[in-house]
């Protein structure tokens, strides 16, 4: 994708400022110059209807999304419906959603399943009409429906494997896994949102498969704490521990981060979204607790996505710095593999990448024009 197209992120999120509120619908009939209405006109001879489901609109994450879909539908000519359900637990809501849009015979369908079990049944009905399903952000893995035909995302395992990686080459925490026993073992606390999203699943399973690795350096590594990510072994002087709030509510990520800073030996901690990151830095009085003479100053910690408080945090040091995709191009790119998919055209998965920001690099403009307020 061109960098210009990239770099519209910037005036794309004046946009968003006008969106409803949270859960509200945002259908509308876009405009488009002629280069963009002959690629729609050659698609299907008439205005293309294409509802894109998101998992919610709690988080600015989402409307960054809705930004880069808006640019797309806007270049193909197509009339875009953007929604989600108020919150990220919502499964039933986001059910609800498909089936309604799924009954106005769109000639393709964007979608961020919440929970991809929760779908397969409309997505067969979706494969019985013939209707093109493109996921983005989160796909269905191993859909047997077959409706969907691509997906537009972050490679989460690769993307916190960077956190992972950074982990590794902090010297603080090197040096106090080394120096683990058994008797005192290090701990370092993972919370994902949630434990039912492929995006949560796969960045907890990134995070911890290559931490596993480079802790192993330096002593028996054991995991602990979600069945979903659970690998335990004995006499374990390195304990990944991998705890999962109730909800997806920043009220009961702050109570599993509460009770995980509790825990003797914690060294380091891994946020799997902005949903996760909102929720501890409550718990650590807004990231104050971070800061040089603060409580948990020694608390190495490192972030997912982006979001006005985590780029503070970033910012001022409080967090050894954070992985961000590009929401943007997720909803571009899946608007513009929908339309192509409604043309009969093959499309396949796009991963839309990742990148490590921290306070050195964060004005960066390549870095910049992707970490989101």
């Amino acid at each position: 994708m061109k960098m210009k197209k990239r770099i519209a992120l910037l005036l794309a999120l004046t946009m968003v400022a006008g969106m409803t509120g949270c859960g509200a619908a945002s259908t509308e009939t876009t405009t488009t110059d002629s280069s963009g209405t002959e690629e729609a006109a050659e698609a299907s001879g008439e205005t293309m209807y294409i509802p894109l489901l998101a998992k919610g609109f709690q988080h600015q994450y989402w409307q960054t999304v809705y930004a880069g879909a808006k640019d797309a539908a806007e270049k193909y000519g197509v009339e875009l419906y953007f929604d989600g359900p108020p919150s990220e637990t919502d499964i039933d809501a986001q059910v609800n959603m498909f089936k309604q849009e799924l009954a106005k015979n769109p000639v393709a369908m964007g979608l961020a399943a919440l929970s991809p079990e929760s779908l397969y049944e409309v997505l067969d009905e979706c494969a019985e009409k013939n209707i093109p399903v493109v996921c983005f952000d989160a796909g269905v893995p191993d859909d047997p429906s077959g409706a969907v035909v691509a997906t537009a995302s972050t490679d989460n395992e690769a993307a916190a494997s960077i956190a992972a990686e950074k982990f590794g080459e902090c010297e603080k925490l090197v040096e106090k896994m080394k120096n683990a026993t058994p008797e005192n073992p290090v701990v370092i606390g993972v919370i994902p949102q949630d434990a039912v999203s492929a995006t949560q699943i796969g960045r907890g399973k990134g995070f911890v498969d290559k931490m596993k690795e480079i802790a192993s350096q330096y002593g028996t590594v054991t995991v602990t704490g979600h069945e979903v990510w659970k690998d335990e072994a004995d006499n374990a002087s390195i304990i990944i521990d991998v705890e999962v709030p109730a909800t997806t509510e920043a009220v009961s990520v702050q109570t599993v981060a509460n009770s995980l800073l509790s825990t003797k030996g914690l060294a380091a901690v891994f946020l799997c979204n902005e949903g996760a990151v909102t929720g501890f830095l409550a718990a650590v009085s807004d990231g104050e607790d971070l800061a040089e003479g603060g409580k948990y100053a020694e608390l190495v910690v490192a972030g997912f996505d982006a979001g006005a408080a985590q780029k503070n945090a970033v910012r001022q040091g409080w967090f050894l710095g954070s992985v961000s995709q590009n929401p943007y191009m997720i909803g571009y790119d899946a608007v513009e593999m929908c339309v192509k998919a409604a043309k009969g055209e093959t499309v396949s998965d796009i991963d839309t990448g990742a990148v490590w920001y921290d306070a050195s690099n964060m004005d960066d403009p390549e870095i910049a024009q992707l970490v989101y307020d």
